[in-house]
Parts: C-alpha cells; structure tokens; sequence
C-alpha cells in the first residue's frame, strides 16, 4: 500500500501556486480562459502561439503572472528549442495545456490531401511534439499535469468535419496511452471536451446556420452554450491536487449534450 494522502483543505485543493502552466492556443478563445482561471488559481502561465501582438497583449491583460512565447505547434522539430527557452526564461514547466488548433468545415470529398495534413500536423503532430518536449523536465520534478482540448466530435459524427474529427478522436488515444505510459514519472494526463462554447470560432462556425444553432440547443439539455471560463475552471480542477487521482479521463463540459437524447 502507498503512503496515505494528506486530507486537502478547501483553501489548497483547488490552488496551482507554484505551478508553471504552458498554453498552446493561449491567446485567444478557450486557451486564453483557461490561461486566466490558471493565473487566478495562483499559476504563472506561458502562453504560445504564432502572432506575437495578440500574445502581448493577452498577457498584458491577464498581468504579470503572464508570460508568452512565439512558436507555431506545426514546427514539430523547433519544439525541443521551445522547451528550452521556456525553461532558461521561466522556470519548469508543470502544466502542459495541448489546446492549439484551428476550425476546418469540410466534407472527406472536398478536403485535399494537403488541406488533411495540415490540420493533422497542427493538431496531432503538435501535441505530441510539445508533449514530448516537455516531458524530460516534469519528470525531473516527479510532478506534471498534461491536458488535451478535446471535442464533441471526439465522441460523435457531426456533419462536415471530417478532418477536424479525426485529429480531436485520436487525442483520446494519446490520453489513454500517456496516462498509462507517465503516470509511474508522476505525471497525469487527461483532456477537456469542450460542447458548444461561445467563442469566435463556434460563432464562425455557426454563421448562416440558424438549423444547425438550433439542433445543438435541442439536443443540449441545459439548452444554451457555455461560455470559456466553463472550460477554464475544468481545467483548473484537472491539473490541480483536488484531481490528483484523476488520470486518463476525457471530462465533458457540454451542458449534457453527450447524455442528451
């Protein structure tokens, strides 16, 4: 049998003071709220993308918790550089949120061989480069938190999006398998799958298309979206001590739509 846990107080078990909390996807939409309930849980935050003026001024916003770093996740071999200078500037990263990753609305039969390969390699390729790199030094520290932005259509069929189904499936077999595979280094990995959030890639999606508004609200029990700081909070929960049992697991956070008949 293991050591027994210490009983977490409320004032600790939700807390990531001391934690340092790497965003792909960070400055904007679900990565920029998970990056602001992190900071108000007590985390410093690295957010990552690819237009630096909308990294600055994100991490302006959010204060001095903030930090951020230029890096497209499609450039799978200058991720081990990231991972570097990430640490030389900031310290350890603790948390990983694997959460860049564009909208791409098509059938199998319009999507082209390049259109495929570019959504894979900024979804699929990107997480598991970034996982990777910075792996070594979570398991220096014996303590790490990996955590994958999932979707509904990891779950189920929605209608033309076949790219962007495929690459939000396989992130749940990297979950299982990393949970498996990192937990013995004292790492957890589990994902977020978000519904329908209001952000401006689900009004993108949305626009023009009152039918397809109105078949999500019919079928979401709690019939309404949700808003980003639904899945910041989630987030917070998952990579904190409250969850420190919590590995492998993919949490919806869809106001029922799952469960929904």
């Amino acid at each position: 049998m293991s050591e027994p846990q210490p009983f977490l107080s409320l004032a600790n078990a939700f807390s990531l003071q001391g934690e340092l909390a790497l965003i792909t996807g960070g400055a904007s939409g679900l990565g920029r709220a998970i990056a602001h309930a992190y900071v108000e849980a007590g985390a410093q935050v690295v957010l990552v993308g690819r237009r630096r003026d909308q990294l600055e001024t994100a991490a302006s916003e959010l204060g001095p918790m903030a930090h951020y770093a230029t890096h497209d996740v499609a450039e799978t071999g200058k991720a081990a550089a990231l991972a570097t200078l990430v640490k030389e500037r900031f310290g350890a990263v603790t948390i990983l949120v694997n959460n860049a990753g564009n909208h791409f609305k098509k059938s199998i039969e319009d999507t082209d061989e390049l259109e495929f390969r570019q959504l894979m390699d900024t979804h699929v390729m990107g997480a598991y480069a970034m996982t990777k790199a910075f792996i070594p030094s979570m398991s220096e520290k014996g303590h790490g938190s990996v955590l994958f932005t999932a979707s509904m259509t990891s779950f189920f069929g929605l209608p033309k999006v076949f790219a962007y189904s495929t690459a939000k499936s396989a992130y749940l077999g990297m979950v299982r398998s990393l949970a498996v595979d990192l937990s013995p280094k004292g790492i957890r990995v589990n994902a977020i799958a978000p519904g329908f959030i209001e952000t401006a890639i689900s009004r993108k999606a949305m626009a023009g298309d009152p039918l397809r508004k109105q078949k999500v609200l019919s079928r979401t029990p709690m019939s309404r979206f949700g808003v980003p700081e639904d899945v910041g909070w989630a987030a917070v929960y998952l990579a904190s001590p409250a969850a420190r049992f919590v590995n492998g697991v993919v949490l919806p956070i869809d106001g029922g739509m799952l469960i929904g008949f």
